[in-house]
């Protein structure tokens, strides 16, 4: 079809999008006397869409099949669909629903599949918030399960009542909540890779730490033996876990600041820190699962590469100690002070279509190595660059605090075999208060709307950042 929009601003660039995206084999002519740089930017990607600078007059009628009229002039949008009505013409008028023949639904499109809402023109922003909404939710591999579908359907046999009941059966897990076995192995793998670590510390602490004849003694004594400051650290692990399990980033410098309000040793603080965040993150990911905050494509591609580049990281700072420690924080900390700066101007700019980011594995492998080797620095690192790359706040969030568990997981696990256990109270007081806060942190998350995630996060990365860089410099 030959589709002609009359009107070359912000509105005729949005029926252009709307149009092409939905189908991109439509002959399409712009009609205007001032052309917005998007619409002519777009001819590059488009070889079917034509534009005419020049004022509107009924011959342009005769290029169009379907007519869009984009204009402020009420009475030239008037004029334009008395023209095309002698033409039997369809009419689409821009924010005027009694001028219209049809209107433009918002479409939220998963590969082959496509699903239009619209409000009859009573309210094109509604529409657009549940195409928002359903493009968060729906997952990608819906167009996967399209190709299944048709290739199961063609090979279905009997008749179309036996068809449909077969079909009903296949695709009555899309209407249940149900783990699929990709998801049941992810959560064993992350379960029992929790529990047999936790097993490998209690045995050292019970060993190393407490005296076997004197277990049967009872919880008071326990409690008589830890430090005064245990009710400071245990608040310590609840905040950095809100923190952090809001926006996947801060959990060390938040700890880190109440600890040493606490009177807490800076090797106590360092030691303690990368320990116990495995199991807040466990906690914190978890959370996230059941929450619907995590995209399993995007975990996918961030795991390997995370774990690996924290195992590599964990070894060359016992290899090499900790002298590098001063050169490399301050030149993170200003790449994640650029990157928070953006997300916060980010938060009051409107939604732009980016550029799709492939560098998954290089990022999170970097992520990973320098949060071991560096002393922190995964989740600003990897959340604020996805962040600034487009990606939806709340999914980049839930994935990356998923895939921190596996990552600090395998950083804790080098540093236990390498060097063992230090500072077992703080340890434990940041585990309890992390686990206190990693449901809550999880489930404010999935509620924050777009502006406040972003600024939440872009505050977050550039106090994290400054505070690198001031105490460096």
């Amino acid at each position: 079809m030959r589709l002609l929009i009359i009107g070359g601003g912000k509105v005729g660039l949005e029926k252009l999008h709307a149009v092409i995206h939905n189908s991109p084999e439509t002959r399409v002519t712009v009609v205007a006397t001032e052309v917005c740089e998007g619409i002519t930017a777009m001819m590059n990607d488009y070889p079917l869409l034509t534009i005419l600078q020049e004022k509107y007059h009924a011959g342009h009628l005769d290029l169009a099949d379907v007519v869009i009229v984009a204009v402020n002039d009420i009475p030239l949008a008037e004029r334009i669909r008395e023209d095309a009505k002698a033409r039997n013409l369809l009419v689409n008028v821009a924010d005027k629903p009694e001028l219209c023949d049809f209107y433009l639904g918002a479409v939220v499109k998963k590969g082959n599949l496509k699903i239009a809402i619209s409000t009859n023109g009573k309210s094109p922003t509604i529409a657009k918030r549940l195409k928002d909404t359903f493009n968060e939710t729906l997952p990608a591999e819906l167009d996967e399960v399209l190709t299944n579908m048709q290739s199961i359907r063609t090979k279905l046999n009997g008749n179309f009542d036996d068809k449909v009941k077969k079909l009903n059966k296949l695709t009555k897990v899309l209407a249940e909540k149900e783990e699929t076995g990709s998801e049941q192995r992810w959560r064993k793998i992350a379960t029992y890779s929790l529990l047999a670590f936790g097993f490998m510390l209690t045995g050292h602490f019970i060993f190393s730490y407490v005296p076997f004849s004197d277990l049967a003694s009872g919880t008071v004594d326990f409690y008589n033996t830890l430090e005064p400051n245990f009710g400071w650290m245990v608040l310590a692990g609840f905040l950095a876990q809100m923190v952090d399990g809001a926006t996947s980033m801060g959990y060390g410098v938040t700890s880190a600041i109440v600890l040493m309000q606490a009177n807490v040793s800076p090797a106590a603080i360092s030691g303690s820190i990368h320990t116990a965040e495995m199991f807040a993150s466990g906690a914190s990911g978890y959370s996230h699962y059941k929450f619907g905050n995590v995209n399993k494509k995007l975990f996918k591609a961030l795991l390997i590469p995370g774990v690996i580049g924290a195992v590599l990281g964990a070894v060359l700072l016992v290899k090499f100690g900790e002298t590098h420690i001063s050169y490399i924080r301050p030149i993170m900390a200003a790449y994640t002070l650029f990157l928070g700066i953006k997300i916060f101007i980010t938060a009051f700019t409107p939604i732009t279509v980016k550029k799709k980011f492939k560098q998954y594995g290089w990022l999170a492998g970097a992520g990973g190595f320098l949060d071991s080797f560096g002393g922190g620095g995964w989740g600003p690192i990897v959340t604020a660059t996805l962040i600034t790359k487009g990606r939806t706040p709340r999914f980049v969030v839930g994935s990356v605090s998923l895939t921190e568990f596996f990552v600090t997981l395998a950083s804790a696990f080098t540093f236990f075999t390498l060097i063992g256990v230090q500072h077992w109270q703080v340890i434990l007081a940041l585990v309890i208060g992390g686990l206190l806060a990693a449901p809550i942190a999880a489930r404010i998350q999935g509620k924050l709307p777009r502006k406040a995630s972003f600024i939440l996060l872009g505050t977050i990365v550039v106090i994290w950042s400054i505070r690198i860089l001031v105490r460096a410099f």
